[in-house]
């Protein structure tokens, strides 16, 4: 699609890279996922002069292993996309935040979770100290550290007029937080089917940037038939999906009202 319609810029909002036991298949052509496939087919498109390559800009997601940050930091430092986590960036008029982060899960992969608001986790749910990391974490960044707080340090006041969200994570009791969880029980205690952010939801509420992008709940749009919502003045689109297709949204930042969404 970037060598057909030639976009002005890309957002790849993370669960990225293949999981382990595809790593691990004797058939799995690319062992090296970042490197091999990745920025190798960007890096065909980037070379082909007939082509304008856009902006790229990239997080990961909690089902990518953040050892793989190294190879994509080294991408990022070829020009072929911008790594966004935790940074603010331009791109003309408009201000790009990246944050990859998302509220504990009952998964045992614990790169990309935090604490939300407080430490208090869902039935179900795995506390950061208690999962797993493939990089050096600290115990005082596991045990205290919060998306609320980080979020605060990263737009330090901004005003998000002209900003646009790369999250991982949706926000709270939205169209795109809706998980297949329902009439479940953890120790008789009824499951919440909306599984999103609230520090992000409140952060939206408050901030009102132009524009959100998330993703994680891939059933969601399934769900709830939205892959859309709104909060005020903010458009928030999700690309999660869990069907065999990729779901592309189309959006003009000039014209977010007009947003759509293909599964490829």
């Amino acid at each position: 699609m970037i060598r057909e319609e030639e976009p002005d810029a890309v957002f790849l909002g993370g669960d990225l890279l293949p999981g382990a036991i595809q790593i691990f298949s004797a058939n799995f052509p690319h062992k090296n996922y970042v490197n091999d496939y990745l920025a190798a087919e960007l890096m065909r498109i980037k070379e082909n002069p007939g082509i304008t390559y856009p902006e790229i800009f990239l997080i990961l997601g909690n089902d990518d292993g953040r050892c793989e940050e190294e190879a994509i930091l080294d991408a990022a430092e070829r020009g072929l996309w911008h790594y966004a986590h935790n940074r603010k960036l331009s791109m003309g008029s408009f201000h790009i935040y990246g944050y990859s982060f998302v509220p504990p899960t009952p998964f045992r992969l614990k790169d990309w979770e935090k604490y939300d608001v407080s430490r208090y986790v869902d039935p179900g749910c795995i506390h950061p100290v208690d999962g797993i990391h493939t990089v050096p974490v600290s115990d005082y960044e596991m045990r205290y550290s919060t998306i609320s707080d980080d979020l605060e340090i990263l737009t330090n006041g901004d005003d998000l007029s002209q900003g646009i969200m790369l999250f991982h994570s949706p926000p709270y009791r939205t169209n795109l937080d809706r998980a297949a969880l329902d009439g479940m029980k953890i120790d008789h205690a009824p499951l919440d089917v909306h599984v999103g952010s609230i520090a992000i939801q409140r952060f939206i509420k408050k901030k009102q940037p132009l524009i959100t992008l998330h993703g994680h709940i891939h059933e969601s749009s399934r769900i709830t038939g939205n892959w859309m919502d709104r909060e005020g003045r903010t458009f928030m689109f999700s690309a999660a999906h869990d069907g065999p297709e990729l779901a592309l949204i189309r959006f003009d930042p000039e014209k977010p009202e007009s947003a759509s969404r293909e599964l490829l």
